[in-house]
């Protein structure tokens, strides 16, 4: 069965914290979407197959020229055959909510207000029937965003599924470092197969060459301190609310060393771990191409 989220909620609450954290996960997500469009959603997620099976929408008063549709276009919806519907609504006191206006110096979108708690008020009153029929509701008054974002994972993500991504990419120095890298390790220290003639035209991810690669001592006691590195720092990633890492191991050209290395910890973290890891090989391709020096 198809999933749809609608979150909405006060203005100021943390909606667009709440809509980030679904994407995180996954969702195919649309923020200040008008709610007359809400059963345009609904029809692509029927045709496409597979985009659409999980959406988050982001529905509040910025299009308050629409807003008294989205009641009715729920009701259509909540009884569909294919498709779970939850509301969730995103709260905060109404001190709070005017601190943080005040912290933003954003402008309320009932901006048409005598005053920001007025406009508030009168905020809370047109969705007080929305609020009645919400699946969830969450108070932020006394939650930062991380927190937020960490109740969004465990309400949405579901039992099993992950929402912490690793990318371990091979790259080559000479190809320029990766940009969008968290973090990155240099082993080029390590032996070099380029100089063994029967090994230079495959890559780490032929068995002769990651043998070659891990049969050494100044290999294997790296990877032991780095693998026990990585294997700290994980949790504490993800304890920061972190939702995807991007590990890139650099040898000279990307070809031998590297892939040999990033293979090696993606088994091993995903014998350790349950969230998703998995191997990016930049420049093996390359190098495999123009056999130049690994």
């Amino acid at each position: 069965m198809k999933q749809l989220i609608i979150v909405t909620g006060m203005s100021g609450a943390g909606k667009s914290v709440a809509i980030e954290a679904l994407e995180d996960i996954g969702y195919f997500c649309i923020d200040n979407l008008p709610p007359i469009l809400l059963q345009k959603v609904v029809e692509l997620m029927e045709t496409t197959d597979g985009q659409m099976d999980r959406v988050g929408l982001g529905i509040d008063l910025r299009g308050k020229e629409f807003f008294d549709h989205l009641v009715a276009e729920i009701e259509k919806i909540g009884d569909h055959p294919n498709l779970a519907l939850e509301i969730i609504f995103i709260d905060a006191a109404d001190d709070r909510l005017v601190t943080r206006y005040k912290e933003t110096r954003r402008a309320h979108p009932l901006d048409n207000e005598a005053n920001l708690l007025d406009s508030i008020t009168k905020e809370r009153e047109l969705l007080s029937d929305l609020k009645g029929r919400a699946t969830h509701i969450i108070d932020t008054t006394q939650t930062t965003p991380k927190e937020l974002r960490g109740m969004m994972f465990d309400m949405s993500a579901g039992e099993n599924r992950s929402v912490f991504n690793v990318n371990v990419m091979s790259f080559g120095f000479k190809h320029g470092i990766p940009i969008d890298a968290d973090l990155v390790f240099d082993v080029r220290f390590l032996p070099n197969p380029h100089y063994v003639d029967a090994l230079r035209p495959y890559t780490g991810l032929d068995k002769p060459v990651a043998d070659y690669v891990m049969k050494w001592k100044e290999t294997k006691t790296f990877y032991v301190k780095f693998y026990d590195l990585i294997k700290y720092m994980l949790p504490q990633f993800m304890k920061e609310g972190k939702s995807q890492l991007v590990i890139a191991i650099g040898c000279t050209g990307g070809q031998h060393r590297s892939v040999t290395l990033a293979e090696k910890l993606v088994r091993d973290l995903s014998d350790d771990f349950d969230f998703t890891i998995r191997a990016v090989h930049r420049d093996a391709p390359v190098e495999g191409t123009e056999n130049e020096e690994d």
